[in-house]
């Protein structure tokens, strides 16, 4: 009996070492992985506080310099910048653009997606592949066409046409369908039609609290994908007025700027376009969290 016992305690001590190691080694792999992602963040705002003598003479420098303010004021002063680079109009074109169409996107993906998880009818798996074989075509195969209609409709250089097409979003959608069938129960749904609830009400009152955590991770990917997309915008927005342009122009106007080569300043422009994304970020990271958490705990 005694034997058994020691042995008990032996295998229970190795268990807890292996159990230890397991999660240094998870720790130690999530550090580097971390510091990988963040690295590059943190050296472009070192560099903004840098000047072009140090960056260029120096290299690659841990320590944050002196010339911040100097930067952002050659920013915003130099004539040569002011004629590419507002921030302030360029701020408010950005958060237009990406805020409209962030609502409309996960808005109508989330309904999408609610009604093929709900809903049964013949053309339900037709329309499922249609999404999926959408989602395999690039943005690039389709622009021609699509700046060629734009102009037929006579929408060119408008923001009509940046906002009104990102509804229809196939990986957003994907997402969501898949968030919905496996943690949203339908019975929810039928004791809501019992009370009288109508579907409209049932997806915005019951559907769209319960998706709070897909849609606030949909919201960040969809939010950062059309605050930077300087691809579609620079296509759209064709006349170069100052007044329509976003702020991702705005900083690469200033980056390709021949008549200056001040990369402490184009740091700068870089690091306070990004500003708002970690707001957004932010923001909604404590939707993620709960997220999370909930599947954890979800049988």
């Amino acid at each position: 009996m005694s034997k058994k016992v020691v042995y008990g305690k032996s295998s229970e001590a190795s268990y807890t070492r292996n159990t230890r190691i397991k999660s240094a080694i998870i720790v130690i792999v999530l550090l580097l992985l971390t510091v990988i992602c963040l690295l590059p963040l943190y050296i472009l705002i070192i560099n903004s506080t840098r000047n072009v003598t140090q960056i260029t003479t120096e290299g690659v420098s841990l320590i944050p310099g002196s010339s911040l303010i100097r930067n952002i004021k050659e920013l915003l002063n130099n004539d040569l910048y002011a004629m590419v680079y507002d921030p302030l109009i360029g701020l408010r074109n950005s958060l237009f653009l990406a805020g409209s169409s962030t609502f409309l996107i996960v808005f109508f993906s989330a309904m999408t997606a609610y009604g093929l998880v709900v809903y049964d009818f013949k053309a339900k798996g037709i329309a499922f592949t249609f999404i999926l074989a959408v989602m395999m075509v690039p943005v690039q195969v389709t622009s021609t066409g699509f700046l060629q209609f734009m102009i037929q409709l006579d929408l060119e250089d408008t923001y009509w046409p940046l906002i009104i097409p990102g509804i229809a979003s196939p990986a957003i959608v994907f997402f969501m369908r898949q968030s919905l069938k496996s943690t949203f129960p339908l019975e929810i749904v039928e004791a809501a039609r019992i009370d009288g609830c109508g579907e409209f009400k049932t997806f915005i009152k019951i559907a769209i609290p319960m998706m709070k955590p897909a849609i606030a991770v949909q919201a960040i990917f969809a939010f950062i994908s059309k605050w930077n997309d300087y691809y579609t915008t620079s296509m759209i927005l064709i006349s170069g007025k100052l007044n329509q342009k976003t702020l991702p122009m705005m900083v690469s106007a200033v980056m390709s700027n021949d008549k200056t080569a001040d990369y402490g300043v184009n740091y700068t422009a870089i690091m306070l376009s990004i500003i708002p994304v970690c707001a957004v970020y932010l923001a909604l990271s404590k939707f993620i969290i709960a997220g999370v958490a909930l599947g954890g705990v979800k049988e």
